[in-house]
């Protein structure tokens, strides 16, 4: 349980709050090698609750709001999506605590961001590009950092942020605590974990099986010119509770989402190059069962959480192993 972790009266409330009652082994694990302050290198898939693994650790260990702070904990995600998603955690989790936490991401104006950081935060999360320019400008003091996450860092390196990981990573206090969680851990995550951590815990969650034995998967063989029409035949011969269809390119998306929007009602597309405030709505839609179908690329094929989801569908392979897990 819970009250075996060592946490304290206030968090143990708000897990009560949350309706969290048994940590998932990723939590058992980690919570309190993090509480110890130790370097960590988790490897652990989506689902497997490692959002509160590393958000219970900072909540604890967090100085007093102060007006005007600095802040104690700085996330670094790979997309905007994911962002907001992890904020939205921590601010569950901190119920009952006066902490403040900020996402620092593009597609939403800087100005804003700079003003809440002004004001004081505790805990910043955010995407590299506007990490990095929030540094630039001086709106983002790491001085006070004392954990440093990095969260799906094996996607981050994939979509090729390992350059803007390590500036980041160079201006922050050498003492810090960091924790870097990754679905899989190949040469460049080591590579990372080696120059950027001290003697770093390995602590290793993912299960033998790749895929998931709950899942069913089945394929279609299909000339290129009809797929479409069979896509169009399986949607509406099985009626998905909500369906992700994935397509690897965003003119692709916004195209297949053209041609099925004249079949099909309550679904919509999301991709890299909408603005963010499209983004948000569709992501908010698609969570309260709003949208029933979503067309999108791999911007949505990692760490999202969201649950009612029946079928996922590969219209495009995406372009490693790694990523249809993910899907």
């Amino acid at each position: 349980n819970f009250d075996t972790l060592g946490l304290s009266p206030e968090m143990l409330a708000s897990l009560a709050h949350a309706e969290y009652e048994h940590p998932t082994p990723v939590q058992a694990g980690l919570i309190p090698r993090a509480m110890a302050g130790a370097d960590i290198l988790g490897q652990a898939r989506t689902g497997t609750g490692k959002t509160a693994a590393f958000a219970i650790p900072i909540l604890e260990s967090l100085e007093p709001h102060k007006r005007g702070g600095a802040p104690q904990a700085l996330i670094l995600t790979p997309t905007r999506e994911l962002a907001v998603q992890v904020r939205d955690e921590i601010d569950k989790l901190a119920y009952g605590r006066r902490v403040a936490s900020v996402t620092l991401h593009g597609g939403k104006p800087i100005r804003g961001q700079i003003a809440k950081l002004n004001r004081g935060i505790e805990i910043a999360v955010g995407t590299p590009g506007r990490l990095l320019d929030h540094l630039g400008r001086g709106s983002l003091d790491t001085q006070n950092l004392r954990t440093v996450v990095l969260d799906e860092a094996d996607r981050m390196l994939d979509i090729g942020f390992r350059p803007d990981i390590e500036k980041i990573l160079r201006r922050c206090p050498q003492n810090r605590q960091t924790m870097l969680l990754s679905a899989t851990v190949p040469p460049p995550v080591q590579r990372l974990a080696g120059r950027y951590m001290r003697e770093p815990i390995l602590l290793d969650f993912s299960t033998e099986s790749k895929a998931s034995d709950t899942i069913d998967q089945y394929y279609f063989t299909v000339d290129a010119e009809r797929k479409v029409a069979l896509l169009v035949r399986l949607l509406e011969r099985e009626q998905p509770e909500q369906a992700i269809v994935f397509c690897r390119t965003r003119r692709g998306t916004d195209r297949l989402c053209r041609k099925l929007s004249t079949k099909f009602r309550a679904m919509d597309c999301i991709h890299g190059d909408m603005q963010q405030g499209n983004r948000d709505r569709v992501m908010r839609q698609f969570r309260s069962k709003e949208v029933r179908i979503l067309i999108a690329t791999d911007v949505v094929g990692r760490g999202i959480d969201v649950t009612g989801i029946s079928h996922i569908i590969n219209f495009d392979i995406p372009q490693s192993s790694d990523d249809y897990v993910h899907r």
